[in-house]
């Protein structure tokens, strides 16, 4: 847990497993905006007490600054890149944030199949459990998404040079990682364009950081099919 003074805590849940959870996370990094964080693990007795301390929802991220709290991952997103607009959080160009935010709200509430076969584990290889032949085309969109994003916006630098979706950093890349993640993990066979993209966010320093938490946990989650991940 960070020590630094700030007024920025993020409550966030398990590291292996809190898709939700890592995408604040990331967007915090990429700004570069110091912050407090609480973890609570996740499904355990006392989970849900816990986190009713900090949400209202009683879900996990919750970002509290000062007196003002943000729960939801995208919501949270949007406000640090409010708070730190020096950030390009989202692209000055108009069209690649449009899109931009039109992805990260589609990813946000979207793909619920995906995840419910998919579930979030860093820490294992469940390439011999795969389900991806059950949410091909959900794959198949994301895909779409990644290709389109890097030839009109990305290669071009619409939010400065970057290996990212919109080239630099930004919040739709935050809110697609943990998407990487399962494409890796299932060991889903990616185009050229889609895999160099899944290694830029693999790559990138707040991810390595939010990777190598996650490998330190030793919880380990049952997952059904169509069980919903945390």
């Amino acid at each position: 847990m960070s020590t630094e003074n700030t007024d920025l805590t993020l409550i966030v849940g398990s590291k292996n497993y809190s898709s939700w959870s890592l995408r604040p996370y990331l967007a915090l990094k990429a700004a570069g905006l110091p912050f407090r964080e609480v973890l609570i693990p996740l499904r355990t007795d006392d989970t849900y007490r816990h986190i009713r301390l900090y949400s209202p929802s009683g879900t996990v991220p919750v970002l509290m600054h000062g007196d003002i709290k943000v729960w939801e991952s995208l919501a949270i997103c949007e406000y640090l890149a409010e708070l730190a607009p020096e950030a390009d959080l989202w692209p000055k160009d108009r069209e690649a944030r449009a899109f931009g935010r039109s992805i990260a709200n589609e990813v946000h509430a979207g793909f619920a199949a995906l995840r419910q076969n998919m579930p979030m584990d860093i820490a294992s290889d469940r390439r011999h459990e795969s389900r991806a032949h059950l949410v091909t085309d959900q794959i198949a969109r994301i895909s779409a998404i990644w290709n389109e994003a890097r030839e009109r916006f990305g290669r071009r630098g619409a939010n400065g040079a970057g290996p990212f979706l919109l080239g630099g950093f930004s919040i739709a890349d935050a809110m697609f990682a943990p998407i990487a993640t399962r494409f890796r993990t299932y060991g889903v066979a990616l185009d050229e364009t889609s895999q160099q993209y899944c290694d830029a966010v693999f790559a990138a320093p707040g991810f390595k950081e939010w990777e190598a938490a996650a490998l330190a946990e030793t919880a380990v989650f049952q997952f059904d099919v169509f069980q919903k991940a945390d």
